[in-house]
């Protein structure tokens, strides 16, 4: 099955197979590869403010406990008893000393090292030890910025050079009030769709707004120039679509999202208050925010929320989203972006729900066997891709309406289910020498169309 993984994504031709959006073979893959060799997000400061405060998530679908441990670092461990394989924790999140799991008593302290075992004179009358039998510690953690990730594999690349050129757009989000952020609410639900839907929307597809959110849009942005009344859609937004070499990908917009009336306004007024100081970080571009993933499933999106995806099998996502605010911002500020985030981005919000609806029916299409033997077109805006220009660093596109960082993306995920060691990733990635490979059709339009059209694949540039 893996060696068809080069035949179901081809970033040449545009062409993603509906396959790899509900084939179990593809997803047990994705399960040993791709999230078993990616920085996955596991917390936030603001989570886990003193020693002791505990949460579980998730890395692809071993949980995982998150603890501020005695010395005031971050420890994370598998949540799994190394006696008969129970949770170690079957609390969400809470306060601790240590765990003890619930099936035969085994405890770990907050480090995830084992410390006590029931009867074990008794037990084990020649001895156990327990230094052998500690928690499956994740590896690899750091902590960017108060955002806190995690990888299984000890060879990735630290957060930073993975990041890449992204950070600088990531910085955009974090790095925007001067005191900082904090995450303040949290709402989990789950959906009939694959992880991958989700994921790509806030790393390229910009355009379907205009579409599927048009009612929204329009309720929004009543008495704005966002929304075009001559043709009942939202206008073509001007910004920047980037993509980074380990498929991280996003936009940022021209406009600001703050001058959208009605979504969050006690916001507003106080961002008007700040403004300056953000702009003189972040500078103009920056400033104004849109949405963008961090590779596989950390998404930032432009109404003050970043959210992550569980995968729960080939056709199931979970889905967990934080309202995240300016620390030194007054209660009513909170409390408007927390309204503001139920009101949109929330399992009942208006562009939410226009979201869920669309991958819940690509998902039911795909039950069938027709279905999943036919190609997905990305295609859309294939323009040039530009390397370090006009001070946007890194690889984009001077439009927000392009297929180009989905492609990138799902380029890497490519070279992730094929197994490949970090050491080759770097050295074929870092340097976006595949990227270049990848767009060939953009370097040389004329050659790539008729290689595209005799496979059957190419429904034009929808420009």
């Amino acid at each position: 099955m893996m060696s068809d993984i080069v035949s179901m994504i081809d970033p040449v031709k545009g062409h993603v197979s509906g396959a790899i959006f509900a084939d179990r073979d593809v997803y047990e893959q994705e399960l040993k590869t791709v999230w078993q060799k990616t920085w996955v997000f596991l917390a936030h400061d603001s989570m886990l403010p003193k020693k002791g405060d505990f949460l579980q998530t998730y890395i692809g679908e071993d949980p995982v406990i998150v603890v501020r441990n005695k010395e005031g670092g971050i420890s994370a461990f598998l949540n799994q008893c190394r006696h008969r394989g129970m949770r170690i924790c079957r609390a969400d999140r809470g306060k601790a000393k240590s765990f003890m799991c619930s099936f035969h008593g085994w405890a770990y302290d907050l480090n995830g090292d084992l410390i006590s075992i029931p009867h074990e004179s008794n037990a084990y009358p020649d001895g156990i030890d327990k230094s052998r039998l500690s928690a499956i510690k994740v590896p690899r953690i750091e902590n960017y910025k108060g955002f806190i990730f995690g990888s299984w594999d000890e060879t990735i690349p630290p957060f930073e050079e993975y990041l890449g050129n992204a950070k600088y757009y990531f910085d955009g989000y974090v790095d925007r009030y001067t005191n900082g952020m904090e995450a303040i609410a949290v709402h989990k639900w789950v959906l009939p769709a694959n992880w991958k839907f989700n994921v790509e929307q806030p790393t390229s597809d910009m355009q379907h707004s205009e579409i599927s959110h048009v009612s929204a849009v329009e309720a929004l942005a009543s008495g704005s120039d966002t929304f075009d009344r001559t043709t009942g859609r939202k206008k073509i937004p001007e910004g920047r679509q980037f993509l980074a070499p380990y498929g991280h990908g996003g936009a940022f917009f021209g406009k600001r999202d703050a001058e959208i009336p009605n979504t969050a306004p006690a916001l507003i007024n106080w961002e008007n208050t700040v403004r300056e100081d953000i702009v003189d970080r972040l500078g103009e571009f920056r400033e104004v925010r849109g949405h963008m993933n961090v590779f596989p499933n950390f998404m930032l999106l432009g109404n003050n929320t970043f959210r992550v995806t569980h995968p729960r099998g080939p056709e199931e996502m979970e889905i967990w989203s934080w309202a995240f605010v300016p620390k030194d911002a007054p209660e009513g500020v909170k409390n408007s972006i927390r309204v503001d985030v139920m009101r949109t981005f929330s399992p009942g919000g208006m562009f939410e729900q226009d979201d869920a609806e669309n991958w819940e029916e690509m998902q039911h299409i795909l039950r069938g066997a027709k279905s999943r033997e036919t190609g997905f077109t990305y295609n859309m805006r294939r323009i040039p891709v530009t390397f370090d220009e006009d001070g946007y660093p890194g690889a984009s596109t001077a439009h927000v309406y392009s297929d180009n960082a989905a492609l990138n993306m799902y380029g890497f995920y490519r070279d992730l289910m094929l197994d490949k060691s970090w050491d080759a990733l770097k050295e074929e990635r870092q340097n976006f020498e595949v990227l270049e490979r990848d767009f060939t059709r953009v370097m040389d339009p004329e050659a790539a169309e008729t290689a595209a059209a005799s496979d059957g694949w190419y429904e034009g540039n929808q420009d």
